[in-house]
């Protein structure tokens, strides 16, 4: 489906900023037009009100029709009137009076109306010349018009003027973000010039290319640590590969060339499997859980794999607690092998490597603890990132890939939990935590 474009945000409020004016003009000319047409037509009406009044004083005052005093008492009262029309008409219809024609195409209001008289009924007819007022209310009419489609065009110049001025920080803000390119995502966007309603936007850009500079550098180091680890059992392989080749071998020595190629090629595949199931983990896959009675059992099979490896490092292992727990045991067992062979590889010898399970508020928490050297704080929250080595100078990478607790991170957050780790006076207790059987089983 197409995408309907918005358009330019300043043409869309000069727009509506010239209709909304064009409605409060055409209303107020309404209103000066209206007012102006109610006020000539009750003018209008006292002008005839006024004759009407004049003319009966006038008729009743000389008191009949005989003689030519009233003709002359009315053209004395028309003088000057030359947008008045009058005629009088006497009980059999005949004219008496009549005043200067209007012309026929002008247009009149009339008032008629009797006068009893002692000769009987005096017939009255007024007639007002209306025309000048309609050419005055038509030049009215053209005039506000005019000035109402000025005044859109003023106001609607004004606005869009006003609008692109009010848009200029807009404007700034996003050159700052057309500036920004991989390598300049710890470069801050400067919210200083902005109004009050960009604040939280500028605020919220800053965290996002915080984020974005973190996954980025992350990104990069996870680039460098993957070919790090790649390279090594790949040298290995054409080192021994160029030696082998070099003079005639019996069968033993290239069996034995051959062991050591295949050993390289199955931590290869182990870095590779890794990666992929990390990357599962990141787009989303979930534990298939199930519910498991005892953590303790799996805890114990788990540790009976690394029996040969706590022996030959002089330890000896116990594990504490229990719970009840729904999980994807293939996980977890995966997850507790990792943490049993991490506390394996830094126990100091002759210590206890201890499997602690308990039970908290609505989860369920496996960690493993080894006494040893005691972890910096600055460490901890990068216990869990990929290729994360406490030790710069990577010591045991040839056995350790450095993808194990980040594997178990992956797990805990399969698992809807979190991971934790703390370190002090030569303790250290690294695990995860998920949420316990009776929160989760249903969402598993």
């Amino acid at each position: 489906m197409r995408q309907r474009h918005a358009g330019s945000l300043g043409h869309r409020l000069a727009r509506w900023l010239a209709l909304l004016t064009l409605a409060g003009l055409t209303l107020a000319c309404l209103g000066v037009y209206t007012a102006t047409v109610l006020s000539f037509q009750e003018r209008q009406r006292d002008v005839l009100r006024q004759q009407q009044s004049q003319v009966r004083h006038l008729v009743t005052e000389v008191g009949g029709l005989a003689g030519s005093a009233l003709a002359h008492k009315l053209d004395d009262a028309m003088v000057g009137r030359r947008d008045m029309g009058m005629s009088l008409t006497d009980a059999a219809g005949r004219v008496i009076y009549a005043s200067s024609v209007i012309p026929p195409d002008h247009r009149t209001i009339e008032a008629q109306f009797d006068i009893p008289t002692d000769s009987g009924l005096v017939g009255v007819l007024l007639r007002l010349d209306a025309s000048d007022d309609d050419r005055v209310l038509q030049h009215l009419a053209r005039t506000l018009i005019v000035a109402a489609l000025a005044g859109v065009v003023v106001i609607a110049a004004g606005g869009y003027t006003l609008v692109q001025i009010g848009l200029a920080p807009i404007r700034g803000l996003s050159a700052q973000i057309r500036a920004l390119e991989a390598n300049t995502l710890h470069q801050h966007l400067d919210g200083s010039a902005q109004p009050d309603e960009l604040v939280p936007l500028v605020q919220h850009v800053n965290s996002l290319l915080k984020r974005l500079h973190t996954a980025y550098e992350q990104l990069e180091a996870f680039n460098a640590d993957v070919a790090h680890e790649l390279f090594t059992p790949l040298a290995t392989l054409m080192g021994n590969s160029e030696v082998a080749l070099r003079k005639a071998r019996d069968v033993d020595t290239l069996r034995d060339v051959l062991g050591e190629q295949l050993e390289e090629l199955q931590r290869m595949a182990l870095i590779v499997q890794d990666m992929l199931f990390l990357s599962q983990a990141d787009r989303g896959a979930e534990a298939r859980c199930e519910n498991v009675a005892s953590l303790a059992v799996v805890a114990v099979a788990v540790a009976g794999l690394h029996e040969a490896a706590i022996e030959e490092a002089g330890l000896h292992l116990r594990v504490e607690g229990d719970a009840a727990c729904a999980v994807d045991v293939r996980l977890l067992q995966r997850a507790l092998s990792n943490l049993i062979g991490n506390a394996t590889r830094y126990a100091l010898p002759q210590s206890e490597l201890l499997v602690r399970i308990e039970r908290l508020d609505g989860e369920t928490a496996l960690c493993v603890v080894n006494q040893g050297c005691t972890i910096a704080t600055e460490h901890l929250p990068h216990l869990f990132n990929r290729f994360y080595r406490v030790d710069a100078a990577r010591t045991g990478a040839i056995r350790n890939h450095g993808l194990g607790l980040a594997i178990v991170a992956a797990i805990a957050r399969m698992h809807g939990g979190r991971t934790v780790a703390e370190s002090h006076d030569g303790v250290t207790s690294i695990g995860l935590v998920v949420p316990a059987a009776s929160s989760f089983v249903e969402s598993c």
